[in-house]
């Protein structure tokens, strides 16, 4: 499930599940220490302290996994600056980051040996909430390409995803020409579309007619490829997304290699691109 939907907003579920995970680990980590065989207020202290230490053990993972992607993806982000600073593009490296958590509770743990129970076995309970979280959902979106039937804009004929990714990498865009962030990132998607020949580019528009699509793309001279229409915006639920823009990327034997929601930069895009070439 890329998304989770409260009313008319869809929130993506990776960076909820962190943030459950880490809340939940400080919480447990304020209980534990209040447990400590000492007065009411040193305990009160020791609380707020594991409390706190959890809360930046989060922090500072946050940030060295971002760094870390950066630093992975240098030559991408070097050409637009800026856009390193766009934390909503999802370029993270977990492992990097849950290292330098860690590696902050133990330098915590070191200065203050009562707490290192109570840090360690709040750890342990948040890397556990978010790993039995990050396995339900990436089950839930490694299922085949939906076999629905969808419209090829240019000549109208009616095909599958697996008839239209022909074998190569696929990069799925979900998009509406009412939709902001997606009119945003479109002109980014269409040069890579462009460029990058090796990859099929699908840009499946939801619930709008023919005639609305070639319409909006005549108005932004948009140089689209391969542009299929869902007219029951059924794509979105079975690939596990109802928010817009939600982009997918696949290998050339159809597995799901990542999955985003929400608007891709330049870099961004490139940097999952490498993902998808041998």
């Amino acid at each position: 499930m890329l998304a989770i939907q409260i009313g008319p907003v869809a929130l993506p579920s990776t960076p909820l599940l962190l943030l459950l995970s880490l809340w939940g680990a400080s919480w447990l980590a304020g209980r534990l220490a209040r447990r400590l065989p000492a007065d009411a207020e040193v305990r009160k202290a020791a609380a707020e302290s594991a409390s706190q230490a959890l809360l930046n053990a989060g922090f500072v993972g946050l940030l060295v996994a971002r760094l870390a992607h950066l630093g992975l993806n240098a030559p991408a982000y070097l050409a637009t600056p800026w856009s390193a600073l766009d934390v909503r593009d999802g370029g993270w490296q977990a492992g990097a980051g849950v290292a330098a958590g860690l590696a902050w509770l133990l330098w915590r743990g070191w200065r203050s040996p009562d707490l290192r129970r109570t840090l360690a076995g709040s750890a342990a309970a948040g890397l556990l909430v978010w790993q039995v979280g990050s396995v339900a959902l990436g089950l839930q979106q490694q299922r085949p390409l939906p076999d629905l039937p969808l419209q090829a804009l240019a000549d109208g004929r009616s095909l599958t995803l697996t008839e239209a990714a022909r074998g190569r990498p696929l990069v799925i865009n979900l998009w509406a020409s009412w939709c902001g962030p997606c009119r945003a990132e479109m002109p980014v998607l269409a040069a890579a579309a462009q460029r990058d020949s090796g990859v099929g580019f699908l840009f499946v528009n939801q619930g709008e007619s023919a005639a609305t699509v070639s319409a909006y793309m005549k108005s932004q001279q948009l140089q689209l490829p391969e542009v299929l229409l869902d007219a029951g915006s059924q794509l979105g639920p079975a690939l596990g997304s109802t928010g817009l823009p939600s982009t997918f990327f696949y290998d050339a034997q159809g597995r799901l290699v990542d999955a985003h929601l929400g608007v891709l930069n330049a870099a961004a895009l490139q940097s999952r691109l490498r993902l998808l070439r041998p």
